[in-house]
């Protein structure tokens, strides 16, 4: 079922525990993500790209277990309004690169149109660069808890992704994570914290930011490699196969990995409506 960003990462906040976000392009893992969440009951978050296919707000909708669908690191104003209008359920405003002033002023405006559509907004304060250049700047931009605590109340958001020292791909170098820099901030910003660059952090390092605060680990390059792995294995096996089924397989095998970090598993519930003129109310899965 679709649900809106805030209402899966409002509940992990209250719960303290972290749901992933895998990004998808195509229809097979995004069927692989949806097949784990609901074997694990378990909710999921489905990053995507503005070009994204349709297929994935159908698949979404007719899961069993809350689906949020969110517009990873919009850039372009022209297409977080065409991707809001194609149904998406949340979007994430990527002004990282700008100056406070001018980040808050950018964010500001697409969370009042959001928000009157019924759509969550992520926004990033500090920056989480490539993991090629981590050995150079991994811990140039991280984020200023004053600064985020002002952001949040400036900007209205329903997220907020910090910089504490992942980076985006593969790392060049050992990551570092700012643990105490992850409390200030969690102490002084009452909103879901975004944890992205998540792949390659290690999953004892997830699972320790997702117990002091982190509510949304976004992760994309460890699963395609688990599903290479897989992949490989069989074809130097020689053994037959049904190919698509072992990419399945590999992501899952990762996947699932980091939704036992985030501590997500068991967590979803149903929302059952009162009627077509009420608001849904939601029960917790016995």
């Amino acid at each position: 079922m679709l649900v809106t960003m805030k209402e899966i990462l409002d509940r992990a906040q209250k719960e303290n525990y972290a749901v992933p976000a895998p990004n998808v392009m195509y229809e097979l893992e995004t069927r692989a993500v949806l097949e784990l969440a609901e074997e694990l009951n378990s909710p999921i978050i489905l990053d995507v790209i503005p070009t994204f296919d349709q297929v994935i707000l159908e698949l979404a909708k007719k899961s069993s277990i809350p689906v949020a669908v969110n517009l990873d690191h919009g850039d372009k104003y022209e297409d977080i309004l065409k991707t809001m209008r194609k149904g998406v359920t949340s979007v994430m405003v990527d002004r990282s690169n700008l100056p406070y002033e001018e980040n808050v002023a950018q964010v500001k405006e697409i969370v009042k149109i959001a928000h009157a559509m019924g759509i969550s907004v992520e926004a990033e304060l500090g920056h989480v660069g490539q993991g090629s250049q981590y050995q150079i700047d991994g811990s140039t931009a991280l984020t200023n808890p004053e600064e985020a605590e002002k952001y949040v109340k400036e900007t209205n958001v329903d997220a907020l992704a910090i910089a504490i020292g992942t980076a985006h791909g593969p790392y060049s170098g050992v990551p570092v994570i700012h643990f105490d820099l992850l409390k200030k901030i969690n102490s002084v910003v009452d909103i879901p914290l975004v944890l992205h660059g998540g792949s390659g952090t290690g999953l004892d390092n997830i699972s320790k930011a997702c117990k002091l605060g982190i509510n949304k680990v976004n992760i994309h390059t460890d699963l395609i490699q688990g599903a290479w792995s897989e992949l490989k294995e069989t074809l130097d096996s020689g053994r037959k196969s049904m190919l698509w089924l072992d990419i399945k397989t590999g992501y899952k095998k990762v996947l699932r990995k980091y939704m036992e970090a985030c501590g997500c598993i068991g967590k979803a519930w149903k929302v059952k409506p009162k009627g077509v003129l009420s608001e849904a109310i939601s029960v917790e899965v016995k």
